[in-house]
């Protein structure tokens, strides 16, 4: 399974190519707009809310469009990277001033309570 992560400080986010062309591979309807501060938004399949740090990381169109645009895909600080894990594997992405890391039950040490 591959699964999309950041690993530069400021936190995940898509390029607006990035994200435009995400939503063609999704199949989703949408319109683009900017508001009065200059900031891009997107109206998809009508909830004008909706914003690219919600994909989930496992999304095979994201990993398609990380693969496919390589750098051109990073937002605003970000540096998108693909890591993968083997099927059944337990693993979360942390997360530290946006810097994430894709972590699996085997990165940890643990202790055993006694």
């Amino acid at each position: 399974m591959k699964i999309v992560y950041n690993t530069d400080y400021g936190g995940f986010s898509l390029s607006d190519a990035a994200i435009v062309r995400y939503l063609n591979l999704k199949g989703l309807a949408f319109t683009v707009e900017q508001d009065k501060y200059g900031f891009t938004r997107y109206n998809v399949d009508g909830h004008d809310h909706w914003y690219n740090r919600d994909i989930p990381r496992y999304d095979p169109h994201l990993v398609q469009v990380v693969e496919e645009m390589g750098s051109a895909a990073n937002g605003s600080f970000a540096n998108l990277t693909i890591a993968e894990v083997e099927a059944g594997q337990r693993y979360r992405v942390d997360e530290y001033d946006g810097f994430e890391s894709v972590m699996t039950i085997d990165d940890y040490e643990w202790q055993i309570a006694t």
